[in-house]
């Protein structure tokens, strides 16, 4: 008998990390898409210098696309470079991409992309959020509450 080849599991590897999105938005659900990227976005996200920051995610023509992110052209590429700022399509289910949509028009809600990342296949993911905006006061009161816990954690572990 031949002994049977375990594949070498990559762990999941953040490429891009929207953290400011979780103090600007009430996260709501959380879904995982697939980004569809040309060959040079690809090799520049594996640099890890892409960023999320601004970007979100709309329906067009029933589908969903990411606006606004930036990947930087791929330095070893030459004239078959991409386009840093393009939008990119996700790929997701009709009926998650129906969900979010519906969401965004009636309830007021956004689409945010929290990470991209290559999955244990290597194939690039995005992290996409419905997600509610927060006004100024709500954003104060976070911070105070996050302060909070902060404190109260390093009390308790000082104490016992």
């Amino acid at each position: 008998m031949m002994a049977e080849k375990k594949k070498k599991e990559l762990p999941r590897k953040v490429v891009a990390d929207n953290r400011r999105a979780r103090f600007d938005y009430d996260i709501g659900e959380v879904f995982e898409a697939g980004i569809a990227l040309k060959g040079t976005e690809v090799k520049a996200l594996r640099t890890g210098k892409a960023t999320i920051h601004e970007s979100y995610a709309g329906g067009k023509n029933g589908e969903l696309w990411l606006f606004n992110s930036y990947v930087p052209e791929y330095l070893e590429a030459n004239r078959f470079n991409h386009e840093p700022r393009r939008p990119r399509k996700l790929l997701m289910h009709k009926r998650q991409i129906h969900k979010l949509t519906v969401a965004v028009e009636r309830e007021g809600m956004t689409v945010v992309p929290l990470k991209i990342y290559f999955n244990e296949q290597g194939r690039a993911k995005v992290e996409v959020a419905l997600a509610k905006g927060r006004k100024a006061h709500d954003k104060r009161e976070a911070v105070k509450e996050r302060d909070w816990n902060r404190d109260k954690a390093r009390l308790m572990r000082d104490r016992g």
